[in-house]
This record gives C-alpha cells, sequence and structure tokens, in this order.
C-alpha cells in the first residue's frame, strides 16, 4: 500500500479535495504535517477527510519544538488520526552542529525527545534531508552521529535526498536497514531539467533507480513507502503519475 506525503500538495487547497483525489488514485494512506493538526479545527478537518475517505494516517511529522514542548498534545493527535509512528522531519540551518560531537548530542537529543512517543507503543524517528550527508571534520557524516546519539530511533528514509547528498542510498540501506521503517518516494530530475519544480520529478521519470530499490526496501522490512514531491506544479499528475510507475515496481 502506498502511502502520499500531503506537504506535496499544500499549494492545492483544499486538502478535502486532496484526499479525495488520492483515494481515487488509489492510495490507502498519507502522511501528515504540521499544518494538518496546527489547532483543533484542523485536526477535526483532518479527522473528516480521512473518515470520508478510507484513508489511513499511520504516519506523521511533527516539529522537534513540539515534540519537546507538547509531547502529550503530540500523543493526542497522533491518537486521534490513527498514526503508529512518527518522525521529526527538519532542521534548520541556523540550529545545525557544526562537528561530529554536536551531532551526536543532537541524536541524543532526538532520543530524549522520542521517549514519550517510544513508551506510549508508537514508533519514533528522522527524517533526512541532503546535509545529513555531507562529510565533517573527521571523516563521518551527521547521520551516523545522530544514530550513534540516539540508538533507538527509527529511520525514515529519504532516498532522493540521500542522492542529491552524494550519498549511495543503496549502502546505506544495507548499513542501516534494521532502523528504517518508512521511505520516502521522491526522484530527482535528469540535470538542468523541472527547474520550475525544483528538480524534483515524478516517480518513474527521473534518475533514482526505484525498480531496483523499491524492491531491496521491502526485503528490508520497510513497510511505509510516501510518495512525496517538494513542488509540483500539478499535485494531481504527480500523484497518479508516481503510484502508476511504483505499482510496476
Amino acid at each position: 500500500m502506498f502511502s502520499y506525503q500531503l506537504y506535496s500538495s499544500r499549494n492545492f487547497p483544499p486538502m478535502a479535495e486532496t484526499f479525495r483525489m488520492l483515494a481515487a488514485a488509489g492510495y490507502g494512506a498519507v502522511e501528515g504535517y504540521g499544518a494538518l493538526y496546527a489547532d483543533d479545527a484542523a485536526v477535526a478537518a483532518t479527522r473528516e477527510g480521512l473518515a470520508e475517505t478510507g484513508l489511513k494516517m499511520p504516519t506523521g511529522h511533527f516539529s522537534l519544538a513540539m515534540l519537546e514542548n507538547e509531547p502529550d498534545k503530540v500523543l493526542e493527535i497522533a491518537r486521534s488520526l490513527g498514526m503508529e509512528r512518527i518522525y521529526c522531519p527538519y532542521l534548520m540551518p541556523d540550529d545545525r552542529p557544526t562537528d561530529a560531537a554536536g551531532w551526536r548530542e543532537f541524536g541524543a537529543r532526538l532520543e530524549r525527545a522520542g521517549a514519550p512517543v517510544r513508551a506510549a507503543g508508537l514508533g519514533f524517528g528522522w527524517h533526512n534531508h541532503d546535509f545529513e550527508f555531507v562529510t565533517l571534520p573527521g571523516g563521518t557524516t551527521p547521520q551516523e552521529e545522530i544514530f550513534l546519539g540516539g540508538p533507538s530511533l527509527e529511520w525514515e528514509m529519504d532516498v532522493a535526498w540521500v542522492v542529491r547528498g552524494g550519498a549511495d542510498p543503496l549502502e546505506w540501506i544495507a548499513r542501516h536497514q534494521s532502523r528504517i521503517t518508512a521511505a520516502h518516494v521522491k526522484d530527482i530530475a535528469p540535470k538542468g531539467e523541472k527547474t520550475d519544480e525544483d528538480g524534483w520529478s515524478d516517480v518513474g521519470e527521473g534518475i533514482v533507480d526505484w525498480r531496483r530499490i523499491l524492491p531491496i526496501l521491502r526485503a528490508a522490512g520497510v513497510r511505509h513507502f510516501i510518495m512525496e514531491h517538494d513542488n509540483p506544479k500539478d499535485h494531481a499528475r504527480f500523484a497518479t503519475r508516481s503510484i502508476a510507475a511504483a505499482k510496476g515496481y
């Protein structure tokens, strides 16, 4: 069953119509992000959209600030929407450590932030971008140090961001497959193409070898495969073409 990161449709309101479009396209699930549970009304609207279409929301993104400062609220929202796993999605550039020790401590910070989530019986982990794969002084990477500092962290592997970070996703899958509980399925346009979509493409039309990678992730036990495009010109085009391609892998 393929899921869909609703952030991909943030520029195409209303979200109620997006839920209907995704259900019609063959998705069985969606992944939440902050705007969908910014307040009680937003949570209620999201819950109604799920109920109307039969879509599930097994995974969701929550900011580190909310995880640290409002853990009870996070769990209340997660239970309300039927989530099984929560991922912290991002760290702003000004907040990023600059050395291995700092990233290891950030991993420990994530470990602490996820403790209430794990205690409640939900999975908790980190969702990567590209900056985690830039080599640090000393030869390691932020992603390695995050895992050292957070031994219990799961990983929502955004494969295309791994590629954009200059790393080999197959090598990272082989080394850390026991942590990977979800994967973002997105694609990168050939160099110089799709500049009006930030260089991303529909799944199956780019350079990421999903035909090879998807079966490897499945064999590693990954259950949640979430389509994402950071800036599509047409979200329905992206959603329908991508699920059609991925079902062939």
